[in-house]
């Protein structure tokens, strides 16, 4: 079933729940005043181990203040002593940027939910997170690893949290996100999927915006990221260039006085969504921070988003952990 049908579907059941009253988070313990979520963030998944730390305060100094980090990135340790680094050098504090965090699947159980937030607390040497996700609508057991669809007492879990400041979700399925809607009085902050120019989902964009869900995009410079094995790629035609090589984005970025990265980071931001990039490279890291100096006019914007055609999707597990995820989306 198409998107947009899903959508259409949704759309009378996601009102109703929308008349109820509804809360974005309720912290057990009075939260401090908190920024803003800051759209050009700093992304530490897969960063050279060599060097998070040194790469995270770069980013802190060069001016970023959102850094996305996760449990199952194995880094946290070293991201907390990047971000303390940074604070320092930069001379600002711990409230004047905003860390992201998520929650493994192997603590979906109730019970552990509390215990997997204190753990990467503890590794970022952090007090609170701004924004605490669950990574995928995904439990995998901590004894034999079978995977299964499951979310909703997790998230209930996760809503009466204290030290985190605003709950989300990331790689739910429009299914997923309205049972979630219906079964919950809170409603996510935020929902982290991989949107780029490849795989713009608009219309599932559109229903967030509607729904006053904030989207931040990962992976939003595509196939450049090389975690990403490209010969696996979900599409239904033949795999794009890498997308700092597509013609089209070189084009606009020699025209605007922009490199492909910024053009790229530009089109996302200006579409509403927070972007995070991430590099290990000093240079690459001060350029990607420019996209907000990089102004895409409307046929631009327009072109850019031309890319996507059906939607070509690089993050997707759903056969190595043998259950379906991303029902009714672009690019599966």
């Amino acid at each position: 079933m198409k998107l947009l049908n899903i959508i259409t579907a949704l759309t009378l059941p996601a009102l109703a729940i929308s008349q109820a009253p509804q809360h974005h988070q309720i912290p057990l313990s009075p939260p401090q005043s908190t920024i803003s979520i800051p759209h050009l963030g700093f992304g530490t998944w897969n960063l050279d181990k060599s060097n998070v730390s040194a790469a995270v305060s770069f980013a802190i100094q060069t001016g970023y203040r959102h850094i996305d980090c996760a449990a199952i990135y194995g880094n946290e340790k070293d991201v907390g002593k990047g971000i303390a680094d940074g604070l320092g050098k930069a001379g600002i504090t711990r409230e004047d940027i905003w860390v992201t965090s998520k929650l493994w699947n192997d603590h979906h159980r109730p019970d552990m939910v509390e215990k997997a937030l204190h753990q990467t607390l503890s590794d970022l040497g952090l007090e609170y997170l701004d924004l605490y996700l669950m990574h995928w609508p995904v439990a995998s057991s901590p004894i034999n690893g079978k995977t299964t669809l499951d979310y909703i007492d997790t998230w209930h879990a996760m809503t009466l949290l204290p030290n985190v400041r605003n709950f989300g979700i990331s790689n739910f399925s429009p299914a997923q996100l309205s049972h979630l809607l219906t079964h919950s009085s809170t409603v996510p902050f935020a929902h982290q999927m991989e949107i780029h120019p490849y795989l713009p989902q608009s219309a599932w964009l559109q229903y967030h915006n509607a729904h006053n869900i904030h989207v931040t995009a990962y992976s939003p410079l595509a196939n450049s990221n090389p975690t990403y094995d490209t010969s696996v790629a979900s599409t239904s035609s033949s795999l794009p260039p890498l997308l700092l090589n597509n013609s089209l984005i070189v084009n606009i970025a020699e025209k605007r006085g922009c490199t492909p990265a910024t053009v790229a980071l530009a089109w996302g931001l200006s579409r509403g969504t927070s972007v995070i990039p991430k590099s290990s490279h000093a240079e690459r890291i001060r350029e990607n921070f420019g996209a907000g100096e990089c102004g895409l006019e409307y046929g631009d914007f327009k072109a850019v988003e031309g890319l996507g055609g059906e939607g070509t999707r690089f993050n997707n597990p759903s056969q190595s952990w043998g259950i379906g995820l991303y029902e009714g989306l672009d690019g599966v």
